[in-house]
């Protein structure tokens, strides 16, 4: 059997780009006074979008046929929500010295941030994984973030979100829990609509997201917060992340065969396990850190161009593993043409 043509070249996303482009343009132009107002309340209203969308596309009815592979979903959402934050934690104790502040926060809440879907199911999909487990665990994640992301950052950055009190509890249910529940509630009669238009929504999905990335770095370019950083701090962001992401892909590939899951199963955990997701990240980003939003998301834009060069090597190093070969025995009855048995009664 021919295997199938891999891509020579590790992705350089074009939205990473993208995002560096919209961060240069709000370096030179940031928004000021009666612009930065309406740029910060079209940023709200950007990712209530968001999650209208992700709420309206999320189908119930594929999640719950999902849960019969419950032990898989649970591994991953423990890599996600558990494991990542204790090694965000425990990043963050060697950073004081390392990291400003704000990046040393940026860094911990890229540990509590969702798994992806796309870049998961296509990784899985490469290296010839389970594929509908790998579509399963991205949605749970997704779904489980809403809920999980702002809980953990409140508890474990305190502070530096401002907190968890009523106006922040009533901002994330405004902007993030509203909007989602409310696009479930309409999929019914919008899903159609979503489905036709996918591609053209795709466009406002990343446009949004680089309305509320512009929107952040201005506000951080006002505050002067940039000062803070240094490429002597950035080569240092750049190596614990480095670190992160060889501990998870590690961790998720034997911690799932200690656990006895096969090996379509390990690839799907490893690759949703291991990941995380810059378009939930960067609106719920701007939600709990508000003005210091900028430096806060840098981490997860870099981490998100580290795991997409670093997975397509591994999912093309994946798809050339052999796959287990079947009993001799097995491979015979199977072989074996099968005989014809004659019709009862003749």
């Amino acid at each position: 059997m021919r295997r199938p043509h891999l891509p020579v070249r590790l992705p350089l996303d074009p939205y990473v780009l993208a995002l560096l482009g919209t961060v240069g343009l709000a370096a030179l132009f940031p928004a000021r006074g009666t612009a930065a107002t309406a740029a910060d309340a079209a940023a709200t209203a950007a990712v209530a979008l968001l999650f209208f969308l992700y709420g309206a596309r999320l189908s119930a009815r594929e999640a719950l046929d999902g849960l019969r592979h419950w032990r898989l979903h649970l591994t991953v959402l423990a890599c996600t929500f558990l494991l990542f934050p204790v090694l965000g934690l425990a990043l963050r104790a060697l950073a004081p010295g390392l990291l400003p502040p704000a990046l040393q926060s940026g860094l911990l809440f890229l540990c509590l941030v969702p798994s992806t879907v796309q870049s998961s199911i296509a990784f899985t999909s490469i290296a010839r994984g389970n594929v509908p487990a790998a579509i399963c665990a991205g949605s749970f994640s997704s779904l489980a973030g809403i809920v999980l992301t702002p809980l953990l950052a409140a508890v474990l950055l305190g502070g530096r979100t401002g907190g968890f009190s009523l106006d922040s509890l009533l901002k994330i249910t405004l902007q993030l829990l509203l909007p989602f529940l409310l696009g479930q509630a309409l999929r019914r009669w919008v899903g159609g609509f979503l489905t036709r238009h996918k591609k053209t929504l795709g466009y406002v999905d990343r446009g949004s997201i680089l309305l509320v990335v512009y929107a952040a770095f201005s506000a951080g370019m006002v505050a002067g917060i940039w000062q803070q950083v240094s490429p002597l701090r950035l080569g240092a962001l750049m190596l614990l992340e480095a670190v992160l992401l060889t501990v998870m892909l590690l961790a998720t590939w034997y911690g799932a065969a200690r656990l006895g899951f096969g090996r379509e199963d390990r690839i799907a955990i490893q690759f949703a396990g291991s990941k995380k997701s810059l378009a939930a990240g960067l609106p719920m980003a701007s939600v709990l850190f508000g003005a210091q939003a900028g430096l806060a998301v840098l981490p997860l834009m870099l981490f998100h161009q580290m795991q997409l060069m670093v997975c397509a090597a591994l999912a093309r190093r994946r798809a050339q593993d052999p796959r287990p070969e079947l009993p001799a025995d097995h491979v015979a009855e199977v072989s074996r043409p099968s005989q014809q048995v004659a019709p009862r009664g003749r």
